[in-house]
């Protein structure tokens, strides 16, 4: 249910000043924030590549005839892979708030309680930024998505749902909104204190207009952020470069290519951009930001930002508004922020060298030590905060992959089922879960024979577009520009970004088998607080009666989460291809002798359609043995590829 204050400013043409114009309430009934966000369970989604609301007009796609669904151009000729890899880097394809709306039933039923929005603000509109990090009007909802009534009307029927939504915000940097002097784009770098001068704002279709800005198309808005000086100007450098601990380093001063960065030194400039983020709080009634390129950022300029934003929040009632920040620069860098902030930045996205580790051990071609040492705080630089659990989000896949190669979890899967595997890793360890869209429908790109023909796969230029399909399967991309806002904007001579190299076919298949196994992992661990909050250990494990170790590469990944008396044992096989098992050590004072384990998930039978070959069908029970030694450890025999079990002593 919209809130007075959003009802009211719906109702009045849009805010130019975040000061004049947007008298931010207080004390007001919003919707609350979750008691903790370990309890949550994150879907990060591009909108332009979701949903447009319009799947009951096109074919769910046939996985087993792709060639139906790769239709031929305007001009008659076959497929052309090129044109299909020119419309996913370049163009938008058409996903709208509607149509993430309209999915809110099938997020629901996968088990989804929060939903990551990309940023939704409104972009250049002769620039094709469909990823939306590069903001002209940070007021306003880009007219690609809709409208600022269609983003409240979203978070309110997500909220229905029993659904948060957590917005992506920018605040170190602005979009291509003017040219240096001369009309530069990307001078070279100038070290601090040195700058350009200001050049000229750019205009509705990009054309320099000179030092005034007449309408909300041109410049950049709101008129807070108008004056030169709000920015850095100091050209195109390393985003690399300089210490972390420099306040005035290299990284934080650079432009992102043509994105301007601003100069939060500037008088008024944090505090204009906190106003305008409290404004879409208060307009929407969202429920957290993920915090866009945040190393790029002094620890006193990020501390005061999200200071001042929690503050906000919980004035309004939300008093655990999720702050979580993309941090590159691996797990130091997040170690360092979640320090310096405490308790003003609740979580660091998992998005350094653990993400490809976490690739490695669900395949099997690492030990799952490699992944669990993360969470150690006497092996691993982020220690005590990831070992606290709700300090870091964790990333399977996302939209950039800064760390290795871009591509999706199951694009060198050995199976579908795989990406299932990896979830339950992902849900059941300590950490705030995050799936990315498409990944319950297995998303891996073109078929290995045909990534021949792709254009920068892995790791060219602008490669990113292979973790970014579109799952609605639109038949025809946007036209670029400004033309591609009309009603009749579709591009005929491109084919849409559809899933697996297709276009004109979507991918929401709710009884698809990574589906059903995602969605019977998430409801298991919304049942079991013990699976969300319990302490973690990687369980020891036995065969043919070797000594009790860690597992190899390729052997069963064995974990207990413990909650008071509760032990739940996670059980994972992360070979792709072979059955595999052992003798796995659980605590011998919470499993007297002669107790028993239940199974509770057994993810081969969420799509099984008879129990009659399944080792270990949930409702059985494992007897807990001892060593001599006082050992005690279960039976685990014959669990299958990429499948996982779950046993707990208080079913």
């Amino acid at each position: 249910m919209k809130t007075p204050f959003a009802h009211d400013i719906l109702q009045q043409a849009l805010p130019r000043s975040v000061q004049a114009d947007v008298p931010l309430p207080r004390r007001q009934r919003y919707y609350p924030s979750p008691a903790d966000w370990r309890d949550e369970a994150l879907y990060f989604l591009l909108v332009d590549r979701f949903s447009d609301g319009q799947e009951s007009n096109r074919p769910l796609l046939d996985r087993n005839n792709r060639i139906a669904a790769r239709p031929r151009g305007s001009d008659g000729q076959n497929w052309r892979w090129d044109r299909w890899a020119e419309s996913g880097a370049f163009r938008w394809q058409g996903g709208t708030l509607k149509g993430v709306e309209s999915k809110l039933d099938y997020l629901q039923a996968l088990g989804i309680t929060t939903i990551w929005l990309s940023p939704v603000f409104r972009q250049r509109g002769h620039l094709d930024t469909f990823h939306g990090y590069g903001v002209q009007h940070f007021l306003d909802v880009d007219p690609h998505f809709g409208t600022c009534t269609n983003l409240a009307d979203l978070v309110d029927a997500a909220h229905q749902h029993n659904i948060r939504i957590i917005l992506d915000i920018i605040f170190n940097h602005s979009g291509f909104n003017w040219v240096y002097p001369g009309g530069a784009e990307t001078p070279a770098f100038k070290p601090f204190p040195q700058r350009y001068g200001f050049g000229s704002w750019l205009g509705q279709t990009g054309q320099p207009i000179g030092a005034t800005i007449h309408t909300t198309g041109e410049g950049v808005w709101p008129q807070e952020l108008q004056a030169p000086d709000c920015y850095s100007r100091a050209g195109l450098g390393d985003l690399g470069g300089g210490s972390l601990d420099d306040p005035h380093a290299e990284h934080k001063r650079t432009d992102f290519f043509t994105l301007r960065d601003f100069d939060l030194d500037y008088t008024g400039v944090l505090n204009h951009l906190a106003e305008c983020y409290k404004y879409w709080i208060a307009l929407t009634d969202c429920d957290g930001f993920r915090i866009d390129t945040l190393k790029h950022v002094s620890f006193e300029q990020a501390r005061n930002f999200c200071g001042a934003i929690k503050e906000f929040a919980a004035n309004l009632g939300k008093a655990n508004f999720l702050l979580a920040g993309e941090i590159a620069g691996g797990d130091f860098a997040e170690d360092r922020y979640l320090d310096v902030l405490g308790r003003n930045l609740d979580a660091a996205l998992d998005i350094g060298g653990m993400r490809p580790t976490l690739h490695n051990v669900a395949k099997g071609l690492l030990p799952a030590a490699a992944y669990f040492n993360g969470f150690d705080p006497g092996k691993a630089e982020m220690g005590s905060h990831r070992n606290l659990g709700q300090r870091h989000v964790s990333i399977l896949d996302d939209h950039d992959q800064v760390s290795g190669e871009k591509i999706r979890f199951s694009s060198e899967a050995a199976t579908d089922q795989q990406a299932a595997a990896a979830v339950a890793i992902q849900l059941f360890t300590l950490g705030i879960p995050c799936i990315y869209y498409g990944t319950e429908q297995s998303f891996a790109g073109p078929e290995a024979s045909e990534r021949q023909f792709l254009p920068g796969y892995k790791s060219g230029d602008h490669a990113d577009r292979y973790l970014r399909e579109a799952m609605f399967g639109p038949l025809h991309p946007r036209k670029s520009g400004l033309a591609g806002l009309a009603a009749d904007g579709e591009d005929p001579d491109l084919p849409g970004f559809g899933a697996f190299g297709t276009a004109g076919a979507h991918c929401f298949q709710s009884d698809f088998p990574t589906y059903r196994r995602i969605a019977a992992l998430a409801a298991l661990r919304k049942q079991f607080p013990v699976l969300r909050q319990g302490r973690q250990y990687q369980r020891p494990i036995s065969n043919f009666g070797a000594p009790f170790e860690l597992g190899a590469a390729g052997e069963i990944i064995a974990w207990s989460r413990i909650l008071d008396d509760e032990e739940a044992l996670c059980i994972v096989n992360p070979h792709g291809y072979e059955t595999r098992g052992g003798n796995v050590i659980v605590d011998a004072s919470l499993s007297p002798p002669g107790s028993e384990l239940t199974v509770v998930i057994n993810t081969q039978q969420t799509v099984a359609e008879s129990t009659a070959s399944i080792t270990h069908p949930v409702g059985s029970r494992r007897l807990v043995k001892r060593m001599d030694d006082g050992t005690a450890y279960v039976e685990i025999r014959n669990v299958p590829p990429s499948e996982v079990l779950v046993l707990v002593n208080h079913p």
